[in-house]
């Protein structure tokens, strides 16, 4: 039996905050406001493309995991937000660290990364590849409208990665199980409308898509979406609450994980949080929270950890991960992004300055 491990991690943030208080000086909000809805202080807004944010965070996995980009055998990138739809972007990373082998993009929005866990583990269990470049990577600043307060302020961008080898010890160590699930009934709840190739590209209006949120619906489709395949993995991995060290959820609203893990009757400190300081980075948010509570000495050898995400699609995804011996990165990487001089207020100043002049807002 091959185990897919999970041996290197890194991720990438940009170095420009928005801040609450940045926000509400653009928009009609406060920090109380936002905090008290979403459990949001601040979040980072990207000076480059999605694909930079990926090679950063990759280069810093590998060098975790004591590899170069030329021992991979396959590179998944999961983002809704690519710098280009054609190439997918994972062949830019591919360029960036030197790797031979199949690249592909997934979007299966805030899951993405569970959905490429559990599409990584299959090729391994099977025998088909030995080591595999996962990332997580957004730029969901690029589809904000920010007159929407209920939307423009739970979104940030960044990057996670991880690389999972193969295992072939007896001893169950990496993803002992998961399970990905789709509900198109809701699929307008939340969306980016007037974007894609059925867009009119001539009218003055092609430029004014932006995401769309349901908050409501999408609070209840995903604390039972999350739960629901949570209970499945941990059923399929044959075991209890009990055995369940650290859950990672997707990082979408405090007030989400502190209701999913209630309703799971699991201790509240047993949910692993970081979404205070990055905000919603959709399929960025499980990698880079696996780095944080890796930092923050959140994750022991053997431990067994669950994680579950929900997003667009409506997608939903849930995962059982057993730890490995190693909590420490082998290498260190030097990778960083180009030097940014802008604030994450400046960077965003000329989307606020257009969109407040469109009809309607």
């Amino acid at each position: 039996m091959h185990f897919a491990e999970i041996t290197g991690w890194g991720k990438c943030l940009p170095p420009a905050v928005l801040t609450n208080q940045d926000l509400a000086s653009v928009m009609d909000t406060s920090d109380e406001w936002i905090r008290s809805r979403t459990g949001i202080g601040e979040r980072r807004i990207s000076h480059v493309g999605t694909s930079q944010l990926a090679t950063v965070a990759a280069k810093r996995a590998l060098a975790a995991a004591g590899l170069t980009g030329a021992e991979l055998d396959m590179i998944i990138l999961a983002t809704a937000t690519p710098d280009t739809l054609v190439p997918n972007i994972a062949a830019t990373v591919q360029a960036e660290i030197g790797a031979q082998c199949a690249a592909f993009d997934i979007n299966a929005a805030c899951s993405g990364f569970l959905y490429g866990l559990g599409l990584a583990t299959a090729q391994i269990k099977s025998g088909q590849h030995r080591k595999i470049l996962l990332i997580g990577a957004e730029r969901l600043s690029f589809y904000l409208n920010w007159t929407l307060r209920d939307t423009a302020v739970l979104f940030g961008d960044g990057a996670g990665a991880v690389i999972l080898e193969a295992n072939d010890s007896e001893q169950a160590v990496g993803v002992l199980s998961y399970a990905m699930h789709n509900d198109p009934d809701g699929r307008e709840h939340l969306k980016v409308s007037g974007f894609g190739s059925d867009m009119d590209r001539f009218s003055p209006s092609a430029t004014q898509f932006y995401l769309q949120f349901n908050g409501r619906e999408i609070f209840k489709r995903a604390i039972a979406g999350m739960g629901r395949l949570s209970q499945q993995v941990m059923a399929d991995a044959g075991l209890e609450r009990d055995a369940i060290d650290l859950v990672i959820p997707h990082q979408a609203n405090v007030r989400i994980i502190d209701t999913l893990i209630a309703k799971m009757d699991l201790p509240a400190d047993k949910a692993f949080i970081n979404i205070e300081r990055h905000g919603n980075t959709s399929a960025a948010t499980i990698p880079m929270a696996l780095c944080d509570a890796l930092e923050q000495n959140r994750i022991q050898p053997g431990d067994t950890l669950l994680s579950c995400a929900f997003g667009a699609g409506l997608t939903s995804a849930a995962a059982v991960i057993k730890w490995g011996q190693r909590t420490t990165p082998l290498q260190r990487s030097d990778a960083e992004l180009p030097h940014c001089d802008q604030t994450g207020l400046e960077l965003i100043a000329t989307a606020v300055a257009h969109q407040s002049q469109q009809p309607g807002q």
